[in-house]
């Protein structure tokens, strides 16, 4: 550009040259930039007398571009072509949004993230989130997707690991099946109860339960489905206690559309991870987004913190 403005007075003049070239009058070109016509006629004499050349002929038919004229012509559209193109990419750029794909459980993500889509779009605006979802336990590695959460002991060659939060189980049930029947382990240990189990061939039922109770303990009712989701749904709507995986039910408890049903703690001492393949670079967003879902969990522990206490069994 600098060289430019050393061989003509005014690029805009340039700008001006092609839309009387493309229009064939100066009149068009007045209109489009919002010109007098004899502006138009004045910049591009002097366009002329700054190159030496004669760009148009003029005729009763209007304006006809010379040889020179042609050239600058041809240039020019090119030129502005490209700048346009380049404008335009700049444009898209700015309004395309990121795609991050992430691997959760469907418990988690309809009890634990959907409540905070809303922060989260506000945290990141520039983000569409694509989740390949499980229904039962967290297994496997990440695969192709930027993010997953699985049960990890620690980084392993395969995949980058973080930790995210404790397996720890909280009995949990809405509070109008508290009231009406009672906690768990409380003083009527006769009362009828229906248990919400979690059927999956991977957990063993010491694990879910702690011992709390078993197959042959009395007056129980149990009703199983191998969707946590449906576990945790069907405790809230009051149909009886399930076990309270705190990844999935620490938003509920916070709201206390979920209370414990008793005060057993299950700690099984494994965690859950975040986890990313290093088989590519792991980007600035999916980075982002990881310290922003363990903020969320950490702020979460820390407001339950009294209501998980110390009091925990081991599962067998």
């Amino acid at each position: 550009m600098s060289n430019l403005a050393r061989l003509i007075t005014s690029p805009r003049a340039l700008m001006i040259f092609e839309a009387a070239a493309r229009s064939g009058s100066c009149g068009a070109a007045a209109r489009e930039f919002n010109l007098t016509q004899p502006s138009v006629s004045r910049n591009i004499a002097g366009l002329e007398a700054d190159i030496g050349v004669a760009l148009f002929t003029r005729s009763p038919r209007g304006l006809q571009l010379t040889a020179e004229g042609l050239v600058l012509q041809r240039a020019l559209e090119d030129g502005f072509q490209k700048v346009a193109d380049a404008i335009q990419e700049l444009m898209d750029r700015r309004g395309r949004k990121q795609v991050v794909e992430l691997s959760l459980s469907t418990a988690f993500v309809t009890h634990w993230l959907i409540p905070r889509l809303a922060d989260f779009q506000l945290a990141f605006p520039e983000v569409d989130l694509r989740f390949q979802l499980i229904a039962g336990t967290l297994r496997g590695g990440p695969g192709t997707v930027d993010l997953a959460m699985r049960m990890e002991a620690e980084t392993t060659a395969d995949h980058h690991s973080w930790p995210f939060a404790p397996e720890l189980i909280v009995p949990v049930c809405s509070p109008s099946y508290l009231k009406a029947h009672g906690t768990l382990d409380g003083a009527r240990r006769d009362a009828r109860h229906t248990l919400l189990h979690f059927a999956d061939p991977l957990l063993d039922w010491d694990s879910v339960w702690g011992g709390l109770v078993s197959r042959r303990t009395p007056n129980k009712a149990w009703i199983e489905f191998s969707d946590y989701a449906v576990v945790v749904q069907a405790a809230m709507n009051g149909e009886g206690v399930a076990p309270g995986w705190i990844t999935v039910v620490s938003h509920a408890l916070r709201r206390g559309t979920l209370v414990p049903a008793c005060e057993t703690r299950i700690r099984t001492g494994r965690s859950y991870h975040l986890v990313a393949s290093r088989a590519r670079p792991v980007r600035e967003v999916t980075l982002a987004i990881r310290e922003w879902l363990s903020a969320q969990m950490a702020q979460d522990m820390e407001t339950l913190a009294p209501l998980l206490g110390d009091s925990a069994v081991a599962a067998h």
